[in-house]
């Protein structure tokens, strides 16, 4: 007979019932053919006995394993494990897998080599460089948490709650292009507006409508490693111009565009990523002309427009836009914290409307509640105090950070002071490679992260994006120490 009495664990603490806890053992017995299909179970009065549980216990964990098709019920004869149940295929192994041990794969799927990322495990005690991002702490969660609140209880908020418009709250949509106009010198209507999920959803959905493969879009010899994964992935051809104090070459894209069919060129014009410069009016104009004169899309990714500390922001290239040439992509993310997953695609209404019917089959649509929360923070005049706010914060972190850089590090790092942004274009002394810094900083308790996608065009400029406005002054302070020990121990090693 089956030792039904020693055979299962119940945790009377557990939060799960105690007839689930039965049913999911009774399960597992059962896949391991350890009771085979047509086993007689014992009536619920002797299984209650044995287990010293109430009979209607048993009675739930029969109908629960009755409803799921594990047992079948015949009349006057009993509960029987299900006749026809097949023997479940398993690997065997010499060895009873641990528990937590991923099993192996038992279908093919494709993988995508140019996704592949390295994972970030956090760790106590560590700190981790970053290329320029806000600091949560400044975010105004309380504020923010309480607006979310009042919309919640509004009376007629159930008709935000059910499927809504693909291409996000229509009232953010409306407050954003009057934002935006205002802001940034744009001439936009809602219907131009798509809400996204951050600016990298607007990039990638700019790279699926604009290119399939073999075509050819011009990026900086130095770019945002996610873009070129974007436009990678869709296997267009990408085309490296030269990158200066003024931003992109454009007389470079000039050259390309004579020559070759250029479909769209990616910019990031405020600060370029990742070298924090800033494409000079002058360079704005004369890639507008070209992308009239050459028909070609601009892809305007303006992540980093409102944190400028020397002077107001230059308007983006979309304030200038007359002939429909530009897109223009942005968040809120960037500015307020990360975890607020809201971002704009600006372009002309057919584009829109075509993002738009990609974006249902990858995310139906965005967070109306949060939306009509931004909406509401956005309207308010609360997003740009929240900005002017904690631009004095970022200034005096970059201030303090490119002092100690100076100070500490004359002979190892060359850069300039970034006019705005959250981070510095740092260039490491040829002596030294960020592979070793990487390597030593661990024994310090500093990770340096994946300097490599700095170099994408593998030109060999030794130089790492590092960020200043995730950390406050005590921060820097730590940082700027364990860097020194860092080059301090590289420095003797050289000598």
């Amino acid at each position: 007979m089956f030792p039904y009495k020693t055979s299962f664990q119940l945790d009377r603490k557990s939060k799960k019932p105690l007839y689930l806890q039965l049913a999911n053992q009774f399960i597992e017995l059962i896949k391991d053919r350890k009771l085979v299909p047509d086993t007689k179970l014992p009536g619920s009065r002797v299984l209650s006995e044995l287990l010293q549980v109430h009979r209607k216990t048993i009675v739930a964990c029969y109908e629960e394993l009755h409803l799921q098709g594990w047992v079948e019920s015949v009349a006057k004869r009993g509960t029987f494990v299900h006749a026809n149940l097949p023997e479940l295929q398993q690997q065997e192994y010499l060895e009873k897998e641990s528990e937590n041990q991923q099993k192996s794969i038992g279908f093919h799927f494709y993988k995508d080599e140019i996704l592949a990322r390295k994972s970030l495990e956090i760790k106590d005690g560590f700190m981790y460089l970053n290329d320029g991002i806000s600091d949560v702490r400044l975010t105004p969660t309380n504020y923010i948490a309480r607006i979310y609140r009042r919309i919640c209880n509004r009376k007629t908020i159930h008709k935000e709650m059910s499927y809504g418009s693909i291409f996000g709250n229509e009232k953010l949509r409306k407050t954003l292009s009057d934002y935006l106009n205002k802001t940034r010198g744009l001439n936009t209507s809602k219907e131009n507006i798509l809400i996204t999920r951050g600016s990298q959803m607007g990039i990638h959905l700019s790279a699926k409508l604009l290119l399939k493969k073999d075509n050819i879009i011009v990026v900086g010899e130095t770019n945002y490693t996610s873009a070129d994964t974007c436009f990678l992935q869709q296997k267009a051809t990408l085309l490296r111009v030269k990158v200066d104090e003024n931003g992109l070459v454009t007389k470079d894209i000039e050259v390309l565009c004579k020559h070759q069919k250029i479909k769209a060129v990616y910019v990031t014009s405020h600060h370029h990523h990742p070298t924090t410069v800033t494409l000079s009016a002058e360079r704005r104009i004369h890639l507008l002309n070209l992308s009239k004169t050459y028909n070609f899309a601009i892809i305007e990714d303006d992540y980093d427009y409102d944190f400028n500390y020397q002077h107001s922001p230059i308007l983006p290239l979309a304030s200038h836009d007359t002939n429909g040439n530009v897109i223009y992509i942005g968040s809120v993310c960037k500015t307020v914290a990360p975890v607020f997953r809201i971002g704009y695609v600006v372009a002309p209404k057919e584009f829109v409307n075509e993002a738009a019917n990609h974006r249902r089959f990858i995310d139906r649509q965005g967070d109306a509640l949060l939306e009509l929360t931004f909406e509401e923070f956005i309207k308010n005049g609360d997003l740009d105090r929240h900005i002017k706010k904690v631009m004095k914060v970022y200034k005096t972190r970059r201030d303090l950070f490119c002092q100690l850089l100076s100070e500490q590090f004359s002979d190892v790092f060359s850069f300039e002071t970034p006019k705005g942004g959250m981070a510095v274009w740092l260039t490491l002394n040829k002596k030294y490679s960020w592979k070793t810094v990487a390597k030593l900083a661990n024994k310090y308790n500093l990770e340096i992260g994946e300097w490599q996608r700095y170099d994408n065009a593998n030109i060999g400029h030794n130089s790492i994006r590092m960020g200043f406005a995730t950390y406050n002054e005590t921060e820097i302070y730590e940082l700027i120490n364990r860097m020194k020990k860092i080059f301090t121990e590289l420095t003797t090693e050289v000598l």
